[in-house]
């Protein structure tokens, strides 16, 4: 196999097997490597009763033996040549619960083959997979119905499957469709035609692989991604990355994406010395003049066609983690080599993956497909994913776990993205602290309903007034009769609703108040979303910490008495969960410490904390 990983010359097609569980597809791969001369003879035995057909059941499922050792790996690769072309197979599971390795391989894919077992016809994960390869650019299919002797060779069978496919297909945009009838453990319509079917007069499956024309890359602009900024002396200052369109040569004129300054390329330096022409594919290093600022994540493209700069879009989105989407929660966006916070501002729909129709979602479960808005906190250049897939396709990863979350495909920026941008005020922040005579603060109080948040952010607000300063409390259930009356207590209406009070505080810092809000606020992630908009030093987060049984006893609004008894759902504490703080700048002890007790102490740490910026 060794000679096969050597990408040497002749033409490189990237193929991936789709499918659903137990049609075939590990035995067509097999079937595929035997034919190329990818499996030396001398591992392979002859099955039974097959006129010398080889046994490849030592070839399982590309990530089954890897699972039963407990390794955890994306995509098993697989390498073999047909004739001049040298094919990358991307050897993914068709488990459900697989999808997102499907996803990882179709990403760079020009090619599928989509197996259906000729006995179950077209199921939910063929679809499934297959409304993938479109939303992913793949556009050249090949249908292989497999296991064709279990159903006697028949061509009306193969006839019905074809036709319910091309429907589905021509719906979802998968119009080049090649079908072919196939049994992969005798090697029928692989490599030669066979017996079973007399009534095909198409191509075998290898034959096609080898003639298929793959879409012709349309003459594009440069795109490089920068991943590396590159510095071995003084004199050298290079940019590393790989090319993701077009061509760079010295003297080309460029633009540095997003910061849109200009410069040009000086010289194109590789391992093996410096190269007159770069194009798309091709990692290398770019040394420009005059000395400009690039960092990893930025884009260096042609000067005269730059790509958009954006911070919401419209796009795809295909959901891969266990834990559900929620919009308004902050993830990781990385796009290309661009890595920034992002969050889903609108989930417009999800997909029925079967009919196609369009349905109403607050969130997207494990394996959904959805149309949603993100809005990213910093702008970054991109292409649609319909144009450039490295430049639109990128992947959501959760913050506090550090999983893939997501992968979606850019469809255009909104609108609102290029028209809405910072108005510059006269007035600063510092301006309206210093007429106040106070640094502004946020107190966020946290913990279980029935704790005392309320009552002893009351007493904070009380003692601060009385010292002249200026404050405002937020309570959680007086901003629910406003603000946030709209929203519920899901999981999703929650970090919407924090994520709502977390933007009012923000502005309130910004006229220069102390900012006490009081709110459950259950998930550590939206308080970590909540600190990072203030400024460093802005945010004291405030533990009161009361057990389960203590704040119950408290419950004066017999809400708890309403979750036991089933009337009250999504309950914190309950059927719903609070994630206690880690590391809060104070905890008050609600069960030992009273009321005035605790006000004592945060009014010390704000003193504490004033002094402290005041003298910074």
């Amino acid at each position: 196999m060794a000679a096969f990983l050597d990408t040497g010359p002749g033409e490189i097609v990237r193929l991936i097997t789709c499918g659903s569980v137990d049609d075939g597809k590990s035995t067509l791969i097999g079937r595929l490597l035997w034919d190329a001369g990818a499996i030396p003879a001398d591992q392979v035995a002859v099955l039974p009763d097959t006129d010398g057909a080889p046994d490849l059941s030592f070839l399982v499922d590309g990530l089954s033996a890897e699972r039963e050792q407990g390794i955890t790996i994306d995509v098993a690769y697989r390498f073999f040549d047909i004739g001049a072309r040298r094919f990358i197979l991307a050897d993914t599971p068709g488990h459900e619960q697989y999808t997102r390795n499907m996803v990882t391989a179709a990403s760079t894919a020009d090619l599928a083959i989509v197996l259906i077992d000729a006995r179950k016809g077209v199921l939910t994960q063929t679809r499934r997979h297959s409304r993938l390869l479109a939303l992913l650019g793949v556009r050249r299919v090949v249908l292989a119905v497999n296991k064709m002797d279990l159903v006697e060779g028949s061509q009306d069978r193969f006839d019905a499957i074809v036709d319910d496919y091309r429907a589905f297909a021509d719906r979802i945009g998968l119009t080049d469709i090649t079908a072919i009838p196939t049994c992969a453990r005798t090697g029928e319509n692989i490599s030669s035609p066979g017996a079973l079917t007399p009534w095909y007069t198409g191509p075998g499956l290898m034959t096609h692989l080898q003639a298929v024309r793959l879409a012709e890359a349309a003459p594009a602009p440069l795109r490089m991604t920068v991943q590396g900024v590159s510095r071995p002396n003084a004199d050298f200052r290079g940019f590393a990355g790989r090319i993701v369109g077009g061509a760079a040569r010295p003297g080309d004129a460029v633009r540095i994406l997003p910061s849109g300054v200009a410069a040009t390329i000086d010289r194109i330096v590789t391992m093996d010395g410096d190269l007159e022409e770069a194009r798309a594919g091709q990692s290398v290093t770019l040394t420009l003049s005059p000395a400009v600022d690039v960092s990893r994540g930025d884009l260096i493209a042609s000067a005269d066609a730059p790509p958009e700069v954006a911070d919401q879009f419209e796009a795809h989105l295909v959901w891969m983690s266990e834990r559900s989407l929620l919009p308004g929660r902050s993830y990781w966006l990385k796009l290309g080599a661009a890595t920034v916070p992002a969050r889903i501002s609108d989930l417009r729909h999800r997909v029925n993956v079967d009919t196609g129709e369009l349905l109403a979602a607050p969130t997207l479960g494990l394996n959904d497909i959805g149309l949603c808005t993100l809005a990213l906190d910093a702008p970054v250049a991109f292409e649609p994913c319909a144009v450039n897939r490295d430049l639109g396709g990128f992947i959501l990863i959760d913050r506090m776990t550090n999983e893939t979350a997501g992968a979606g495909m850019i469809r255009f920026a909104l609108r609102r993205a290029a028209n809405v941008r910072p108005q510059a005020l006269s007035v600063s922040r510092v301006d309206r602290a210093a007429l106040m005579r106070q640094s502004p603060l946020v107190l966020w109080f946290t913990g279980l309903s029935g704790a005392g948040k309320s009552t002893i952010a009351n007493r904070v607000e009380q003692r601060l007034f009385a010292e002249g300063l200026h404050s405002v409390l937020l309570d959680g259930d007086n901003v629910r009769h406003g603000l946030n009356r709209d929203l519920g207590f899901t999981d999703a209406d929650r970090v919407e609703n924090v994520r709502r009070v977390a933007e009012v505080a923000r502005l309130m810092t910004d006229a220069g108040l102390i900012v006490l809000v009081s709110f459950i606020s259950p998930f550590r992630e939206e308080r970590r979303m909540a600190r990072e908009l203030m400024e460093p030093g802005e945010f004291i987060e405030i533990f009161v910490d009361a057990p389960l049984a203590v704040a119950e006893a408290r419950d004066v609004k017999g809400l708890y008495a309403k979750a036991r008894a089933g009337q009250l759902a999504n309950f914190t504490g309950i059927d719903s969960a609070y994630e206690a703080p880690e590391t809060p700048e104070l905890r008050i002890d609600a069960a030992a410490c009273s009321p005035d007790e605790a006000a004592g102490r945060i009014i010390d740490l704000v003193h504490a904390r004033q002094a402290a910026r005041r003298s910074a």
